[in-house]
């Protein structure tokens, strides 16, 4: 069990955590839909409250290296477990550097399976994943090592079908990945060997879709990739040029889907014998598509026809549902986090945000567990099924509703809330927008700290990554924002690599409590914070407090 701090009985009321998602701490005024915003209550807290900054991309939340930004389900990993795991994309990259995942049953069972194929004629190895090195849910490297691979080991026919980015990355940059990586499949391509693209689509129109929000996006994605329906094209680049000029104005993310045909046949549907793998490593916007196919009993959508395929995800993106059985590398094992400690020590829990964000809450803020612990209470939000320029507030007044009836029941000693609207407007690039979405958070915020101090309780206020903090791509040379050759600013769709903010809000703290500013603080050390904040020691694997107890 958690010990008793020895210096502090703990706060009297509630310990609440805000997480203001792609709230981060920008380097310029230029930029910036967070400084162009209206937001009289952050401004105050920033400028009155104990406040500290933390790390939030990079090896702080298990990430490669400190040229990686941060991601959401990073984020809440590191911040509900205490401690930093080796995450997705290096788990992955390191299992290709080693050949450990060529060594797994996982591959050698798609391997032997598309070789095996169907009555008699071998099978396609199908790739379906997120087409870039954004490296947030894939990494188009990974994608390139299992094609040699494949082909090093008998696999004839191989099809990619390419979800593009331009939200992760530079919101028109498909090209950049489409054309040199087509000139390497038909390098490739020799000997009996053939390896082409065959389908895809933007990231936000098909396949991707996470929580349950919009099952008709990937039915689209299930139409494009197996049943091979939409606009055709001879190759991948004339269907994004195709795409670009049909639908001007269009960033990458939202392109609509195609697929790529001889005759008017498409070359990559998926058949029986087959085999599948989904690519990306995070688990959120890989879950639905993955039930579409490995799913007996499916009733999302009609899916025509289900073929008989070997399927495997890059990790296994639930845990607790077996989602997929077979997967390529094992996902990291976090254990001892903060909500399974604090429902041991008997303290009751709330965990609130809309369904954009609510498994970041709950699932990654639980160490990829899809159960609740005892003493838990979740309360989604449903979010609005909208672009999300067109509606920037969100839901963040529903959240703040929940959020002030919990603290009003008194039925709760810990809380967590997450406020999406900084990251999915920010995704958008969409810069008056963002500064609405930063605008909604301060308006909640100005409600539901007051019903903290009501209930005697201290908020911690922070971030889980950046995004809009930097809405202009910078130069690489002088790191000042870019312009396009009529002189507007190039618009970022992407997280940053910036700080985010740790600050500590109540009356029941004033004058009383502080927080310490370390060369490592990072978002693994609020566990620590929260448990001091209730009056108990940290678990001995969670990183240090920033507690200051004057």
């Amino acid at each position: 069990m958690l010990q008793k701090h020895p210096a502090f009985a703990g706060v009297q009321g509630p310990v609440v955590v805000i997480v203001l998602d792609g709230y981060g701490i920008p380097k310029h005024d230029v930029g910036s839909a967070i400084d162009a915003a209206r937001k009289p209550t952050l401004d105050r807290l920033l400028a009155e409250c104990p406040n500290i900054r933390l790390r939030a991309h990079g090896t702080a939340v298990g990430m490669p290296s400190d040229d990686d930004m941060g991601n959401s389900e990073v984020g809440h990993n590191a911040i509900g477990a205490g401690q930093v795991y080796a995450q997705g994309a290096a788990l992955v990259a390191n299992a290709i550097a080693a050949g450990t995942i060529w060594e797994g049953s996982a591959w050698q069972e798609i391997v032997a399976a598309t070789r095996a194929g169907d009555g008699g004629k071998a099978g396609v190895l199908h790739f379906i994943g997120l087409f870039s090195d954004g490296n947030v849910h894939s990494h188009i490297d990974h994608l390139k090592a299992m094609v040699l691979r494949a082909r090093d080991e008998g696999v004839r026919t191989v099809r990619i079908h390419a979800l593009l980015d331009g939200r992760d990355v530079p919101e028109t940059s498909a090209l950049e990945y489409v054309v040199p990586f087509e000139a390497f499949l038909r390098d490739i391509s020799t000997g009996g060997f053939d390896a082409r693209i065959a389908s895809g689509g933007g990231r936000q129109t098909i396949t991707m879709d996470r929580y349950d929000a919009n099952w008709p996006m990937v039915a689209r994605g299930w139409r494009t990739h197996v049943l091979g329906e939409g606009p055709q094209f001879a190759n991948a680049v004339e269907a994004v040029n195709g795409l670009r000029a049909r639908h001007p104005g269009t960033i990458d993310q939202d392109l609509p889907e195609f697929i790529i045909a001889e005759d008017g046949k498409p070359i990559g549907t998926i058949e029986d014998g087959d085999s599948v793998v989904f690519y990306n490593f995070r688990g959120d916007r890989a879950i639905e598509i993955t039930r579409a196919f490995v799913e007996t009993s499916f009733s999302e959508f009609d899916r025509v026809r289900h073929p008989k395929v070997t399927y495997a995800g890059m990790l296994q993106y639930d845990g607790d549902l077996q989602l997929p059985k077979r997967f390529l590398v094992a996902p990291p094992a976090i254990k001892n986090t903060s909500g399974e400690w604090f429902s041991k020590m008997g303290l009751t829990q709330f965990a609130c945000s809309e369904t954009q964000k609510f498994g970041h809450v709950t699932y990654f803020w639980n160490g990829n567990r899809s159960n609740k612990f005892d003493g838990e209470t979740w309360q989604e939000v449903p979010s609005d099924v909208v672009p999300f320029e067109q509606r920037p507030w969100m839901k963040a007044a529903e959240i703040t509703d929940a959020m002030i009836a919990a603290l009003q029941s008194g039925q709760y000693k810990v809380l967590r809330c997450n406020y999406a609207n900084g990251d999915m407007v920010g995704h958008t690039g969409n810069f008056r927008a963002a500064t609405m979405a930063i605008e909604a958070v301060d308006l909640a915020l100005a409600r539901l700290l007051p019903a903290i101090d009501a209930a005697g309780g201290v908020a911690l206020i922070t971030a889980d990554h950046g995004n809009a903090d930097e809405m202009f791509e910078l130069d690489k040379k002088t790191r000042q924002p870019a312009q396009n050759p009529d002189g507007s600013y190039k618009a970022k769709t992407a997280h940053t690599l910036n700080p985010v903010p740790l600050i500590l809000y109540g009356k029941a703290a004033a004058g009383k409590l502080k927080l310490r500013q370390t060369d490592t603080a990072g978002l693994s050390n609020i566990a620590a914070t929260v448990a001091n904040l209730l009056g108990l020691e940290k678990h001995e694997t969670w990183d240090d407090s920033l507690l200051d107890i004057g």
